[in-house]
């Protein structure tokens, strides 16, 4: 029960990760606020986050939404009292080169993987401050540290999430509050899964594919990911500030 009486707020908590965290972080005793654009998916996971013995509520809405973001701290508050940990979970993969990618992929790009975290820290920090300390930990992406080919928008926008997650961290380590980073290579979920569909692709045959290239054998199943992210939050890894870190079966990024 490393999160007993934990105030845990998750966002994209109807996602393939976002459902692994909240079926953990439940099992182990946090008090949930769950948000994601899918308002029956979130409502789905507060009902399973409940049936496993936790406090949960969910707040469906829009993250390119600044007052959404800042509404969710809020509701968290009001309903449990404070913040002790914000797992920046949600994101979307827009795919294409520059010259493909429009105006809207950027700027959706930008509002939901990176403005959001922004807005969600900015409101959330001054809680965990109160109550002495926290842990934020946001999704970034081992192509946002090392850009692969033929996502500009998505590897810029985990690329600032980085760099995000490591001046957050200084700034906010001397009040005890921890922000780090996973970043994941492919993970098994219906993102990608939808994304290989959209491409005349067989989503199973791809995925069978794509773990002929990981080294440890596979990509990721969303367990594995929330694992990373449950310690990061978790005392276990107390002394752990301001990091980025790659989770990617040892698979590089490459064109």
């Amino acid at each position: 029960m490393r999160f007993e009486n934990k105030i845990v707020v998750i966002t994209g908590g109807a996602g393939g990760v976002g459902q692994a965290l909240v079926r953990l972080f439940a099992a182990e005793g946090a008090r949930l606020m769950i948000s994601d654009i899918n308002t029956e998916g979130c409502q789905a996971m507060v009902d399973e986050a409940r049936a496993l013995g936790a406090e949960a509520e969910c707040l469906a809405g829009n993250l390119r939404e600044k007052e959404y973001c800042e509404a969710i701290v809020a509701r968290a508050v009001e309903r449990f009292g404070g913040v002790d940990i914000l797992l920046n979970n949600a994101g979307i993969i827009p795919r294409g080169t520059v010259e493909e990618t429009t105006d809207e992929m950027w700027f959706t790009a930008m509002d939901v993987n990176l403005n959001a975290v922004f807005f969600l820290c900015r409101a959330a920090i001054p809680h965990m401050k109160r109550r002495g300390g926290g842990a934020i930990v946001n999704t970034s992406s081992v192509w946002g540290i090392y850009p692969g080919p033929g996502h500009v928008a998505y590897c810029t926008s985990k690329g600032a999430v980085a760099a995000l997650t490591r001046n957050l961290g200084r700034d906010a380590a001397p009040f005890g509050i921890r922000v780090n980073a996973v970043c994941p290579h492919e993970i098994n979920t219906p993102m990608i899964r939808s994304g290989f569909e959209r491409r005349g692709l067989d989503p199973q045959k791809a995925i069978e594919e794509l773990n002929r290239t990981v080294p440890l054998g596979r990509i990721a199943e969303p367990e594995d990911i929330a694992d990373v992210i449950a310690f990061l939050a978790s005392d276990q890894a107390r002394y752990i500030a301001a990091e980025t870190l790659e989770v990617t079966g040892a698979k590089p990024v490459s064109g």
